[in-house]
């Protein structure tokens, strides 16, 4: 599905439509849609240290705490320059509470497909983040995301409360048999008992630690 997108003559784009122009939307919601990948990253970054970062051969990617990251929202042109010089970029992770209200949870999950799409259309690699709260966004959490392709997740803490763990664990299984990944990029832990189900089905699992992961690793061999 595709429409046409464009600001109104003396109106202020507070909505940023600039970031879908040109989109193909996907599901009733119309939900901005990203073109397969075949890059891979070989080293993430965290936005937050991305802005001033040195080390390019990375893919950006937010992971982190939406106070860091939503400046991109705010004003995207202002962050495209630092974007154009790393790797590729991994969809921003918008916040998917359970507890926020759903339509909270579309409008941050079209806010990361929009970007992502206008970075695409901008020249940058990108790789969707799939992120889902409870059932009510298993489907919502695979709108525009092409198939057969690779896709990226935030592992980190997800399982931490017992009670969160059937919510991620049924979210990722319907993700995957509706999407067919290829490649499925883990940001945190990637454990075997959830994972090696995937493997076996011919999906290759790549996995990164977090920032907190990495740096617990150094504390402990230091």
């Amino acid at each position: 599905m595709s429409k046409e997108n464009s600001t109104r003559n003396g109106c202020k784009d507070v909505f940023h439509a600039f970031l879908v122009k040109n989109a193909q939307f996907d599901t009733e919601l119309e939900i901005p849609c990203i073109k397969p990948e075949s890059s891979i990253p070989q080293k993430l970054i965290p936005f937050s240290k991305a802005v001033g970062g040195t080390d390019y051969n990375c893919f950006v990617h937010f992971y982190e705490d939406d106070a860091n990251f939503e400046r991109l929202w705010n004003n995207p042109q202002k962050y495209l320059p630092v974007l154009h010089k790393y790797k590729g970029v991994i969809t921003p992770d918008f916040s998917l509470y359970r507890d926020m209200p759903l339509v909270m949870q579309q409008w941050n999950t079209y806010r990361s497909r929009a970007i992502g799409h206008w970075l695409q259309e901008n020249g940058i690699p990108v790789i969707p983040n799939v992120r889902w709260g409870d059932e009510r966004t298993y489907d919502l959490c695979c709108a525009g995301v092409p198939r057969n392709s690779t896709i990226a997740i935030g592992f980190h803490g997800c399982i931490k409360l017992l009670q969160e763990r059937p919510y991620f664990i049924n979210g990722l299984d319907y993700a995957v048999r509706k999407l067919r990944p290829k490649i499925v990029i883990v940001y945190g832990t990637a454990p075997e008992c959830i994972f090696d189900k995937y493997r076996e089905q011919g999906i290759e699992i790549m996995q990164f630690d977090s920032v907190y992961m990495a740096t617990h690793r150094k504390a402990v061999s230091a």
